[in-house]
């Protein structure tokens, strides 16, 4: 019985990255053995054990062999005489191909070293082919690694796995599973370029894969080409990464200008503009990929609310704070101030400056700080107390102290 240390943490310490999880192979044992020194069985589609003191994963050496289409596809065989190089055959890329023994030898017979020096994904063997999770997984390490490039041979078999309908076979909650990590990576829009340039996109996120075709309404300079709204929103996801915005964010970012990407009906209906086409493309991708809530609800919310942001500098008193009563910001008043920051990150791309100033920020905070102060427990008993068989005027009592109340900041404050 040998053990390996196997894939990622193999690949992060040649790189000189910190190592977060130890995955383990074994060689040579079966679920008996293990058992018996004290492993504690997790696996349910092939034997994983965890270590009884460290908890690490240890995974009897296996193979694979494809059965049906799609990702649960597959038929595993545990058994004492699978060799390491079996084991580590059926892996993704050869980066995370290479194991480390118990001596600190490194075992890496596809080449792993050499694609990490040279700085390229690249599949083991043609079973990556079998897998359309794994164009998943690459698409999220390039927005980890982002001076990765894919080989041409990869790029080609992602392009004919998408081709063959592999993608459409991925369950919802293992696309958003891939997404949102990718998502937290520091380059996420490296994920969906990968994913863009093999196809895998528009079958994934068409709503998304339109934006690339729209071209900016001006160029950022005489000289240059205008941008699409796709490298764009690219550029807006990249300044909430390096801001180190949290997952809903990052996810509302991405939704925002979904409508841009949609022309406007032809056939004589009404056009409701590019927000509410926003609103539901996105919606419609909340609904078909099983977004959690919290990201669905502010991605929604910023793109419905994305004009009156734009233009609250302009807004009265009044307005705004039916812009806080809209946005549930007494009760939620981070969820707020995320979209806030969504559509500062967006202003910034659109400018094409990250330094650029978002004066509704401020603007908008200070006036949600005002309205949150006023005592509405207070102002409710003595609109009851008045009106004691008139319930309604209790929340026109508190919205008209609210409004009284941003007024009276905003004057104080000054726009930056």
């Amino acid at each position: 019985m040998k053990t390996f240390v196997v894939g990622g943490a193999v690949r992060d310490r040649l790189l000189g990255l910190p190592v977060q999880d130890r995955d383990h192979v074994v060689i040579g044992a079966t679920p008996e053995q293990m058992l018996a020194r004290g492993f504690r069985p997790v696996g349910k589609d092939f034997p994983v054990f965890l270590h009884p003191r460290t908890s690490e994963e240890y995974a009897l050496a296996r193979t694979e062999r494809k059965t049906a289409p799609g990702y649960k596809g597959f038929l595993f065989h545990a058994a004492p005489d699978v060799t390491l190089e079996e084991d580590l055959v059926r892996r993704d890329l050869t980066i995370n191909a290479i194991a480390q023994s118990e001596d600190g030898t490194l075992i890496d017979p596809f080449g792993g070293q050499r694609d990490l020096a040279a700085r390229v994904f690249r599949h083991v063997s043609d079973a990556f082919a079998e897998d359309p999770v794994r164009i998943l997984r690459l698409a999220r390490f390039a927005a980890r690694f982002a001076d990765f490039t894919v080989a041409p041979e990869t790029e080609a078999l992602m392009q004919s796995m998408v081709a063959a309908g592999e993608v459409d076979a991925l369950v919802p909650e293992r696309v958003w599973q891939e997404l949102s990590r990718g998502l937290m990576e520091q380059q996420p829009s490296r994920m969906f370029e990968v994913l863009r340039q093999c196809g895998a996109l528009a079958r994934l996120l068409p709503e998304l894969d339109g934006l690339w075709r729209v071209p900016q309404a001006q160029a950022q300079a005489p000289h240059q080409a205008p941008a699409s709204v796709g490298m764009q929103a690219m550029r807006a996801l990249d300044t909430a990464a390096r801001l180190g915005q949290p997952l809903a964010v990052r996810f509302a970012v991405l939704m925002l200008d979904l409508g841009k990407g949609t022309p406007a009906p032809a056939d004589g209906a009404h056009d409701y503009g590019e927000a509410a086409r926003s609103v539901a493309l996105a919606d419609g991708i909340c609904r078909r990929l099983k977004i959690p809530n919290d990201c669905r609800d502010l991605a929604l919310m910023s793109a419905r609310e994305q004009d009156k942001v734009a233009d609250a500098l302009a807004l009265r008193p009044d307005d705004i704070v039916r812009l806080l009563e809209r946005c549930d910001a007494f009760r939620k008043p981070q969820r707020f101030i995320d979209m806030l920051h969504v559509l500062e990150c967006a202003q910034r791309a659109r400018a094409g400056s990250e330094d650029r100033p978002f004066p509704a920020k401020a603007w908008l905070e200070a006036a949600l700080h005002a309205a949150r102060g006023v005592d509405a427990g207070a102002i409710a008993a003595s609109a009851k107390e008045r009106h004691p068989d008139q319930p309604a005027h209790i929340p026109m009592a508190i919205q008209t102290a609210r409004i009284a109340a941003v007024a009276i900041c905003l004057k104080e404050t000054t726009p930056r």
